[in-house]
């Protein structure tokens, strides 16, 4: 019998209210009130960052905070909240394993996640193959040391690869990584909101995944009323909470539990109801406790 599935809140999210340790504690106490169980930590968040990297992600919507001066494990420990993961960059792994090791027996998580690789062309069969490689050394390391080591997507693993007569793989690299990565020691963490943005067949994927899906990155897509007539009948869509667009989460909620996935991880981006996280986090929560009751 599978463990509850528990919900967590990936750390992104909490940039803008997390600018010092009490407001951080706060806000960790108030995810915790909302029903989650834990949290998603980034390493570029939990520890001193480079300019270049605060500056990326804030002109993404997704500003770090002051975060990487904080003392997370006590945070997270005094808000009753586990670390169901952990992200990290595979540069990080690569170079300093034993560093990742130990931060994740540091807050008591088996789960150390890639966030796809940054200025990298999915398109090469060449530097995909490198990839699957690496995934998988870093994968054998992290295991013999009680760690997992998962990939998580967007949407540009669903490019399709070069040349493809002369390599004979017909596909895109997310299929090429699934099928070139070891199962026993590279797992995924699904991210079903860039797969559908990307037009993909999600069910198909992750009944693929099967139980290498071991977390699931959960959102929703649609249009958020404006409470005016729209002006044409074509509108852009964007980033809801839970339950609120047009994504069937019923029935990817079943494949994840099929697939025993021991964690679903809010994210939503920027485009919060109210302009505000903690309120965008409190209304998916609704959707989440009703559908993961433990």
């Amino acid at each position: 019998m599978n463990k509850p599935i528990q919900t967590a809140v990936q750390q992104i999210m909490l940039g803008s209210v997390t600018k010092n340790e009490a407001a951080a504690a706060e806000t960790l106490r108030l995810i915790k009130e909302a029903g989650y169980d834990g949290i998603e930590l980034n390493g570029f968040m939990i520890r001193p960052t480079s300019f270049l990297v605060r500056m990326l992600t804030k002109a993404a919507g997704m500003p770090t905070g002051a975060g990487g001066k904080f003392d997370w494990k006590s945070l997270v420990e005094n808000s009753g909240l586990s670390v169901v993961s952990i992200h990290e960059d595979l540069g990080t792994i690569k170079s300093t394993p034993e560093k990742v090791i130990e931060e994740a027996q540091l807050f008591g998580t088996e789960n150390i996640v890639i966030t796809g690789m940054y200025r990298f062309d999915y398109t090469d069969p060449e530097a995909v193959s490198g990839l699957c490689k690496d995934l998988n050394t870093c994968g054998k390391i992290l295991r013999e040391n009680g760690v997992s080591l998962l990939y998580h997507n967007h949407n540009v693993e669903l490019q399709q690869l070069r040349n493809a007569k002369e390599t004979g793989f017909d596909g895109s690299a997310y299929s090429y990584i699934l099928k070139h990565t070891d199962p026993e020691v590279v797992h995924f963490e699904l991210d079903s909101y860039w797969f559908t943005e990307g037009g993909a067949n999600v069910p198909k994927i992750m009944t693929l995944l099967g139980p290498r899906m071991k977390l699931w990155h959960v959102n929703d897509r649609g249009t958020r009323p404006s409470g005016k007539p729209f002006m044409t009948p074509i509108l852009k869509s964007d980033a809801v909470e839970l339950g609120y667009g047009n994504m069937d989460l019923d029935t990817l909620c079943d494949l994840a539990e099929k697939n025993g996935i021991s964690a679903v991880v809010l994210e939503t981006h920027k485009n919060w109801a109210e302009k505000s996280p903690i309120r965008s986090l409190q209304m998916s929560a609704e959707y989440l406790n009703r559908r993961f009751q433990h």
